[in-house]
């Protein structure tokens, strides 16, 4: 083997998602708030683009978001046994009167509080607040409320360990007879984000009954464990077992990613609990209730006949996991080079002037690419309708330089800050209504960008469209020529023409497609 020479680059140090953060104005964080970061205007526009993700997959998965308090009284986390086993990772907190005020004080405040380290006792209460039955189940609950969990100042870092954080924190409600196809459905929910995501392999792990601080009998965490290793296994994918690192009042599947640096860090989780609905006491009706609790059915009509009640089973789960620490791994997976739907840096136009006419003509397009539009129920759409804007927090992101510098440092200075999409715009393209864009900020792995279909179109785009009592359609001609246009080279996609409604439309469609 040679020996390394004085000439030989060194190698490349792996990302480090606070340096990127840094350098991508993503979050930053204070000796005020020790491992609670303070999230930039990039980096909410990256939070709000995975929390509204999963919140687009909740239909299909039966989930409905609910939100609850932040505090709550000491009773309520000694009767979800949080303070007898989970007190040192809590935060402790006092009512007014406490302290002995007289003015002022309300009775029954001068209590002790615990800031919520996660949010299924307070699911449980929303479970408790009306009658169930067997026929409303399973309810499923989803849950962004902020966690507080006091870490160890020593183990704070950047995104991956905080003590401020966001779950997708869900709490499905179901019979005994539905925990495999609910976990099953959970692990399917899991697959697909992940793939959305585009971070890699990731492994699953069962963590079985620790040692000591756990609730429940030895009986009952064997058979959350045994339902876990059935769901695990009709999974088919590999999977392993970690001894004794289970929640204290379950088993769960973990979700582990490697980082950039090899690093292992647990995201998504599916836990298993039957203690907690019992401590709340909640229950469910249901006709033969002793094969209910038993996850068995029966077709004799004389123990149907009666009715009594169950304790449902909680299945915890989060896909995320923790919001920032999967902020943290795409940071240093993709290290700058986003896909288009989760870029903070989306699109921004060029002037190749000051001058007013160019200038205005870049702030109509900023104005009409991020308005809301809706059609008209009573009429064709009008162009200048603008409501106020109900969307999902998916907009596009729009930007503007029309500084007096040279278009030369501009493009330099956007390509470095990494959008995905240059457009410059001159008086002559303020005449033909056009931008002329530079899509090689998009990273396209799989060449998709030069197939579609609507850019190869774009360079001979006409409004072809004809109108018809049902809106606004096109023609089987229009169809065809887009289907017949010649492919794209690569370096087409560097200075390529584009009428603006056209290119509004595009930008929009790449918004909704996640690669």
């Amino acid at each position: 083997m040679s020996k390394a020479t004085a000439t030989e680059n060194p190698p490349t140090p792996p990302a480090d998602h606070r340096q990127l953060a840094i350098e991508q104005e993503l979050f930053t964080t204070s000796i005020y708030s020790p491992g609670s970061p303070l999230f930039l205007p990039n980096g909410a526009k990256i939070f709000n683009k995975l929390t509204n993700f999963l919140r687009s997959q909740y239909d299909d998965f039966g989930f409905q978001e609910v939100i609850t308090p932040t505090i709550y009284k000491k009773s309520l986390w000694e009767k979800s046994g949080h303070w007898e086993n989970y007190a040192d990772d809590m935060y402790s907190v006092t009512g007014r009167g406490a302290s002995g005020e007289k003015e002022g004080r309300q009775i029954g405040e001068d209590k002790e509080y615990g800031l919520k380290p996660m949010n299924c006792p307070g699911h449980c209460l929303i479970f408790a607040s009306k009658q169930r039955s067997y026929r409303d189940l399973p309810i499923r609950f989803a849950d962004f409320s902020p966690l507080h969990r006091n870490e160890i100042h020593g183990a704070l870092s950047g995104l991956t360990r905080v003590r401020r954080f966001h779950q997708d924190d869900g709490h499905i409600f179901c019979r005994p007879s539905q925990i495999r196809e609910e976990i099953s459905r959970t692990l399917d929910f899991v697959k697909l984000t992940y793939e959305v995501l585009g971070l890699g392999l990731y492994r699953l792990a069962l963590s079985t009954r620790p040692a000591d601080h756990y609730i429940g009998t030895i009986e009952e965490w064997d058979n959350a464990e045994a339902a876990l290793k059935e769901s695990l296994d009709a999974s088919g994918q590999t999977w392993t077992v970690n001894e004794g690192d289970g929640a204290f009042y379950g088993p769960k599947i973990d979700i582990i990613l490697k980082d950039t640096d090899g690093k292992e860090h647990q995201t998504a989780t599916i836990q298993l609990d039957f203690q907690l609905p019992k401590r709340f006491e909640l229950e469910y009706q249901a006709p033969a209730p002793e094969l209910e609790k038993r996850g068995l059915s029966t077709e004799d009509p004389a123990l149907l006949d009666v009715q009594g009640p169950v304790t449902p089973v909680l299945i915890h789960r989060a896909v995320l996991g923790s919001v920032e620490r999967i902020m943290a791994l795409l940071i240093e997976h993709y290290n700058g080079h986003w896909p288009f739907w989760l870029n903070p840096r989306q699109f921004i136009i060029l002037t190749v002037n000051d001058s007013k006419p160019v200038v205005d003509f870049a702030k109509d397009i900023k104005k009409k690419f991020q308005r809301f539009h809706k059609q008209n129920a009573m009429g064709p759409r009008d162009s200048d309708f603008n409501p106020v804007a109900v969307g999902t927090g998916n907009g596009l992101s729009v930007d503007i330089d029309d500084s007096p510098r040279s278009l030369k440092k501009k493009i330099s200075e956007a390509k470095r800050k990494r959008y995905a999409v240059i457009a410059v715009v001159g008086a002559k393209d303020v005449e033909k209504n056009r931008l002329i864009c530079d899509f090689s900020g998009i990273p396209d792995p799989h060449n998709r960008l030069i197939q579609n279909m609507e850019l190869r179109h774009g360079r001979t785009y006409r409004d072809t469209k004809q109108k018809t009592s049902e809106g606004d359609i096109e023609s089987s001609d229009e169809m065809t020529r887009k289907a017949e246009a010649p492919m794209l080279d690569p370096q087409d996609l560097k200075s390529y023409p584009v009428q603006v409604e056209y290119l509004r439309n595009l930008l929009n469609s790449l918004q909704r497609v996640y690669f």
